[in-house]
């Protein structure tokens, strides 16, 4: 799992509960030291639902066979300390050119970025390669 969480160049999705209902989102991250780091706006709809209840479900999974992938709940830390790390370590990881467009106009906001820090609670694998070769 370590490594899979380490090496994978995937969006984590996030799962969170809010007055509306639940809801997914998509999100770059890093796995470090245990935690998975994400990066977004401190007015983001995802924080003000983390700030209510910072409990979240996560997954990590390619979309393609052989289906495989890191599942569990996490509680969610808001970090405002290291948040411009966390979003160029995104970008360095996601992007393949950091000097894009899309590069500076994410790092034009560095000043109203948070950092999230998901300690997982439980983690569960899950690996259907064998099922799914041929």
């Amino acid at each position: 799992m370590e490594s899979f969480l380490t090496d994978e160049v995937i969006p984590v999705r996030l799962a969170t509960t809010g007055r509306t209902g639940a809801m997914v989102q998509s999100m770059w991250f890093d796995y470090r030291d245990g935690f998975i780091w994400c990066s977004t706006q401190a007015d983001s709809i995802l924080v003000r639902r983390l700030r209510h209840d910072p409990r979240a479900g996560f997954e990590v999974a390619p979309d393609a066979p052989p289906y495989h992938g890191v599942r569990g709940r996490a509680i969610t830390d808001i970090v405002h300390l290291g948040a411009a790390d966390v979003l160029d370590r995104l970008i360095d990881k996601y992007l393949d050119d950091p000097t894009s467009n899309l590069a500076r106009w994410l790092r034009s906001r560095r000043t109203t970025e948070v950092a999230l820090r998901l300690n997982p609670l439980t983690r569960h694998s899950w690996d259907y390669s064998a099922r799914m070769s041929s």
